[in-house]
């Protein structure tokens, strides 16, 4: 695997050009991986970046100017070789730009570039995507870290809410008309393998831009992990239906899939992006380590 590296004196980052993939991120003082290591018995990622769409095109298809064009769950960027543009001591960038083999799946020219940076005791992952078509283009982006942790023995710190709305998705990875109610004591979602009976929970509306994932020790003391800070609209809570998967993934998302109703007309998706021209999009979410 063709991998870059980079470190300060708190963690240690490894990062796949493949997917430009956050492949491991370690605290120094201990040696503790806190990222799922992608055994593929329970999910063979570990941090894939979702463009240029978060979920799934109703049918797998949108619609632009009259022409079909189909794309799998959340795009081909995690799929996809990207280049490394930049590295200094402390950040790291990559960058992916269309192709034919792009464009025959998602009608847009685009450049899109990852950049990590770490901060003492942070991670800083950013987005940025340029327009570089004659006409707007229409996208979505989010992140997918998974995190290591025993479901059982696990929670999450909601802030700002005592109740998690959550939509649903059907059986096609569709957002369906269920919803969900969650309510949260003391901010607490003790985590737990049912809690993903029905896929991801999907949180919409900008509930909260800030999650801390800790852990239940021998003496039922909690020992907050890390915390996932964003200003994404839309966040996603995953881990593996029916596996009970020693992992927990908390997504930052700028969209979602849409509606098993939705018309699949690619300029109107619920939470998607626009660019006019020579515009950039730019957006980041951070994971500190406690």
């Amino acid at each position: 695997m063709n991998v870059k590296s980079l470190e300060n004196e708190a963690l240690s980052l490894t990062v796949a050009l493949h997917g430009a993939e956050i492949k491991s991120l370690k605290k120094k003082s201990t040696g503790y991986e806190y990222m799922w290591q992608a055994d593929p018995q329970f999910w063979g990622r570990t941090s894939p970046v979702l463009f240029p769409i978060v979920g799934n095109y109703k049918d797998k298809t949108s619609i632009y100017k009259g022409k079909s064009y189909q794309l799998s769950q959340h795009g081909f960027a995690r799929d996809m070789d990207f280049e490394l543009e930049s590295q200094t001591d402390s950040s790291i960038t990559f960058v992916l730009k269309d192709s034919p083999e792009t464009l025959e799946k998602y009608p847009f020219h685009f450049e899109l570039r990852i950049n990590y940076t770490l901060n003492e005791r942070s991670l800083v992952v950013k987005w940025n995507v340029k327009n570089t078509n004659d006409e707007t283009m229409h996208f979505s982006i989010g992140g997918h870290p998974a995190f290591n942790c025993k479901l059982s023995k696990s929670y999450l710190k909601i802030k700002d809410t005592d109740v998690l709305n959550c939509a649903v998705l059907n059986s096609k990875g569709e957002l369906s008309s269920k919803v969900v109610n969650i309510p949260l004591e003391n901010n607490l979602l003790p985590l737990d393998s049912s809690l993903f009976d029905d896929d991801a929970l999907i949180v919409e509306n900008n509930q909260c831009h800030e999650i801390i994932l800790g852990t239940d020790t021998e003496n039922n003391m909690g020992t907050d992990l890390l915390k996932v800070s964003f200003k994404a609209p839309v966040f996603g809570i995953w881990s593996p239906a029916g596996k009970n998967a020693p992992f927990v993934c908390i997504e930052p998302w700028y969209g979602r899939s849409d509606r098993e109703t939705f018309n699949q007309n690619l300029e109107e998706r619920e939470w998607g992006n626009s660019l006019a021209p020579s515009e950039t999009f730019e957006a980041e979410y951070t994971i500190e380590v406690f």
